[in-house]
Order: structure tokens, then C-alpha cells, then sequence
């Protein structure tokens, strides 16, 4: 059974449907360098029937050093009506989905407030979230079912926005949504105010943290919202909201106990919920699910597996620790996605291992090592853009980098380290990370140089070379080829299994039985026998 679902996730993650070809990151404007991100209020009327919206995206930024001009990016399938900024009407350009706002004299550095009016339909999902866009569908009895994703195309096929994961608005976001009387909107922080007039409502989401542009987003449905309390690790009193189908409404007191659990495994590895002082947020959506910010995307339909005794929801557990791996901990540029998708992956590894036992865990992580590809390194460069970085062992690789490295540090430095790092605010929210800051401090942690492990995992495509040279009737040299560190290893003999230090200076081992090297998979290697 577990091959069978990592081998699906491994599907998954591999699917290649970037077709519309737009993208997020890359190389970060100098224009767009200048400007520090601060809030973002979106503002807009949604028509199911003409599959458009309009309205606005207000703005507001610190510009750090004087611009001739301020540079948003925005899809060109919008128009842009008139644009404001402080207040004043201004000269635009739009065009190769950039917003270009001139200014002469230049833009002097300070607060500044940008208002653009726009309208049109957006990019609409051929294969969401990894081709994403939005979806105007419709639910099982035929009603208007809206959702968005844009992970991999960027924020920009949605709403003028700086479109770079270095900078998230650091105040937040407001999302006001006008719907057909009827629908309801769930979006992402608490819900502060509804309202209705003639045929139409009105929703205002606001969220007070740090959010990811992918993450400001909203779904619209016929939903039903079921509340419990969830009290955090540290006592914090959290609401936790399902919005769901009204006639599935049947289905969420199950879904809400399997959350529950999913928060309880998380909580214990990586620290309190996030976002407790808003919510803990899941809607209903007609694709698979996306990890937004206290409003994750659940599309799964409600298909539970068994892990021990208790009922398990993989995607609602996956996209849940994006709260922790992804939310929290940011990448400050695409090429690191692995530390969100590998490291999140992990988290589902340690919810079979806390229900299923030790063995069901390594089962699940040899499978991952036989799927592993190896085709292109976890890290690719220090600026690529979100197509570029997007293969399918940042995921799995990356979970099993971290497998890995809790088995070279053991669990009592490996555990404290994660759940530090993920604690530790020069690191989370406002603060975006590295793959190299993830190392410095596991080198601090441990009082190990790992650099080597990370240059070998991360950074190439290459595996762990180990050679175990016979030399004589019992007896075997045991070395390390390309690996300029000395690493624990475990070796099955006839005495029964060993586990020893071994680096490039080798090894004795006696045995009447040739040795079995690493068999419980910790390491992704290549065995020469000589």
C-alpha cells in the first residue's frame, strides 16, 4: 500500500502541464528592488456568468531609494483603467504583462500608496494548481464553484503585484469580494464583514500576518462553514473552519477530526500552529489542493487511507504543513523550493512513523529512494524562476535529504535543530531563507561541517559511492568515495548489524557473510563491490 501512494504523490509532483508558460521569480527587476512590499487590498466584483471580474489592487510600499518609474506585474488578458498613486491620476503603461508607471522627476523614496483599476477575465486553469489559473465550474448539482491557484504562474495572472517570493507584503492583506447573492467566499486571515445589496454580497477576508502572493487568493461556492475550537500547543484558542459543499456538509465532522490529528503530529515536530491568532482554515475545491495561508485548498473528495488504527487524508496532511513549510518558512528565491516541499514531505513520513511504527516509515522512505531521479540537482543556481525549479525530487529528494540527516546527527540534535529553526524569527514570517541558512544552522546545532552532505544531496546529482573491498576469505575494506566527511553506516555481518564511522580512509570489517551496507536505505548511494 505504501508504494502504491508514493508512487501516485510521485505522479503527481511530476505532472508537466506548464503550458501557459507564465511564471513567477527569476531575476528580481531592479525597478521592483527598490520597492518594499507592505499590503496589498484587493477589491474586486465577480461574475460567474461572464467568467471575469473588476475593481482594484491598492498598493501600499516603502520605495527605499528614488525611481523614475514603478514597475507592477500584471497579465496582460487584464485592462488597466486608470492607476493612482498618493492619490494623483497617472501616465501608465501596460504591456508584456508589466505595469510601468513613469514619473518625472523620479519617485522620491518613502511610503507610497499605487491604486490600479483593472478588469477582464483571468488566466483560466487548464490543470490545476500546477497549470494554474481560475476555475468557473460548477458543483455536482450544477452551481457556480470558483477557485484559484497560481503557485507556478505567479500572483500576477490574478492582481498587479511585485511578483517575486523576496517579498511578501509584510502588514498583510485585505480581500473584499462582491459574489452573486448566494455564494459565499472564503479567503485567506478571519472573515471581518459581510454584506449584501440587490443581487450581490460582499465578503472582507483580512489577514495581519506576512502571506505569500499565491496565498492571496479566495474560493466561491455554495459553502457551509462547520466551526469547532482547536486549542494549540501553547494554549493559544484557535478557530478551525471547514468550508465545505453545503451537501457535503455530512462529510466534515470526520475531515475536522482527521485535521485535528494532522495538527497534533505537526505541532509536535515543528512547534504552534503559525497562524493561531486567525485561524485554521480548508475549502472545498474542484482541484487537488494548494497550501494557502489559513485557507489550504482540499479537493481530495474525501479519500482516506489507513495508517496504523486511525484514518489518514494525505493531501489534507501535505498541504496543512505547508502552514509550517512554505507559510512560516519562506524561500527568498524559487531555487530553494525544496526546503518547503522536501521538508514538508518529511512531516508526512513522520505521521507514518507516529501511527504506523518505525518500520512503516522506512518502507515509505526506501520507496522514496528508489523513485528518486537524480536527473537535475535539488538546487540548481541561486536565481531560477518557479517553472525552472519545479521537478519532482524537491519533493521527495528533499525528504529524503532530510531522512538522512536525522540519521547522521540522531534524533536528539536532529529534532531540536528542525523545530528551532522553524521557531527561530530571523527565519520565518518577514524573514525569507536559503538552503545555506538552513545548513549554517544545522552546523551550529550539531558542531558539525555538513556542508559536504549539502553539496552532495542538494547540489549535484550525484549518490553517496561506497566501496566494500574483499581481502581475504572473512574479511572486507569499507571506504567512502565522494564524501569529505566521516558518516555513521550501518552494516549487516554475520555478527548481526554494526553501525560504524566510516569516511575515505577504509574501514575493516570480518565477516563470513559478505557485508550488507545501509540496509535500512538512511543514505541514496551507488555500492561498488570489488
Amino acid at each position: 500500500m505504501l508504494k502504491s501512494i508514493f508512487i501516485v504523490l510521485n505522479c503527481i509532483y511530476l505532472i508537466p502541464c506548464f503550458g501557459q508558460k507564465s511564471v513567477s521569480g527569476g531575476a528580481l527587476k531592479p525597478e521592483q528592488a527598490v520597492m518594499d512590499i507592505r499590503h496589498y487590498t484587493l477589491n474586486l466584483d465577480v461574475s460567474p456568468e461572464t467568467k471575469s471580474y473588476k475593481g482594484f489592487t491598492e498598493i501600499r510600499l516603502n520605495l527605499t531609494s528614488s525611481s523614475g518609474r514603478l514597475l507592477f506585474d500584471l497579465d496582460s488578458r487584464f485592462t488597466v483603467s486608470r492607476i493612482w498613486v498618493n492619490g494623483k491620476t497617472k501616465a501608465f503603461t501596460h504591456k508584456n504583462n508589466m505595469v510601468e508607471i513613469l514619473s518625472d522627476p523620479a519617485y522620491a523614496p518613502g511610503k507610497m500608496v499605487v491604486k490600479i483599476e483593472y478588469g477582464g477575465t483571468p488566466m483560466i486553469a487548464k490543470r490545476p494548481p500546477w497549470d494554474g489559473g481560475i476555475q468557473f465550474t460548477k458543483d455536482s448539482l450544477g452551481r457556480d464553484w470558483i477557485a484559484m491557484s497560481c503557485q507556478s504562474d505567479g500572483a500576477q495572472i490574478f492582481f498587479p503585484c511585485k511578483d517575486h517570493p523576496s517579498d511578501e507584503p509584510n502588514e498583510g492583506a485585505d480581500v473584499i469580494i462582491t459574489v452573486p447573492k448566494g455564494l459565499v467566499v472564503a479567503g485567506p486571515g478571519m472573515l471581518i464583514k459581510t454584506s449584501s445589496s440587490g443581487k450581490k454580497s460582499t465578503f472582507h477576508w483580512k489577514t495581519n500576518y506576512t502571506i505569500s502572493n499565491y496565498c492571496i487568493l479566495f474560493n466561491v461556492a455554495y459553502y457551509k462553514v462547520v466551526t469547532r475550537s482547536y486549542t494549540t500547543v501553547n494554549g493559544t484558542k484557535t478557530p478551525m473552519q471547514y468550508y465545505v459543499l453545503d451537501y457535503n456538509l455530512p462529510r466534515a465532522d470526520q475531515l475536522m477530526d482527521i485535521l485535528e490529528r494532522s495538527a497534533r503530529l505537526l505541532e509536535k515536530y515543528f512547534g504552534e500552529y503559525p497562524w493561531a491568532k486567525e485561524r485554521i482554515g480548508v475549502s472545498e475545491t474542484p482541484h487537488l489542493g494548494m497550501e494557502h495561508q489559513t485557507n489550504i485548498a482540499y479537493g481530495n473528495k474525501y479519500r482516506y487511507t489507513k495508517v496504523g488504527s486511525v484514518d489518514f487524508d494525505w493531501l489534507l496532511h501535505h498541504e496543512f504543513g505547508h502552514e509550517w513549510w512554505a507559510n512560516k518558512v519562506s524561500n527568498k528565491d524559487w531555487a530553494h523550493m525544496w526546503i518547503q516541499e522536501g521538508i514538508c514531505s518529511f512531516g508526512d513520513a513522520l505521521f507514518y512513523e507516529d501511527y504506523g511504527g518505525k518500520q512503516v516509515y522506512l518502507d515509505r522512505m526506501k520507496n522514496i529512494a528508489i523513485q528518486t531521479e537524480n536527473k537535475l540537482p535539488v538546487v540548481q543556481g541561486e536565481v531560477v524562476d518557479s517553472r525552472q525549479t519545479y521537478q519532482g525530487d524537491i519533493y521527495g529528494k528533499g525528504a529524503f535529504f532530510m531522512h538522512t540527516l536525522r540519521y547522521v546527527l540522531g534524533d536528539s540534535v536532529f529534532f531540536p535543530a528542525l523545530k528551532g529553526f522553524i521557531n527561530d524569527p530571523k527565519y520565518t514570517y518577514d524573514n525569507m531563507v536559503t538552503t545555506n541558512d538552513l545548513m549554517l544552522y544545522f552546523n551550529t546545532a550539531s558542531k558539525m561541517n555538513l556542508k559536504p552532505l549539502f553539496d552532495l544531496f542538494i547540489y549535484s546529482t550525484d549518490r553517496l559511492s561506497i566501496t566494500v573491498k574483499q581481502t581475504g576469505l572473512n574479511t572486507y575494506k569499507v571506504s567512502l568515495g565522494n564524501m569529505d566527511m566521516n558518516l555513521p553506516l550501518e552494516i549487516m555481518t554475520d555478527a548481526g548489524k554494526q553501525k560504524i564511522m566510516v569516511g575515505k580512509k577504509a574501514v575493516d570489517i570480518k565477516s563470513t557473510i559478505i557485508p550488507v551496507i545501509d540496509p535500512d536505505s538512511y543514505y541514496l548511494k551507488k555500492l561498488t563491490l570489488e
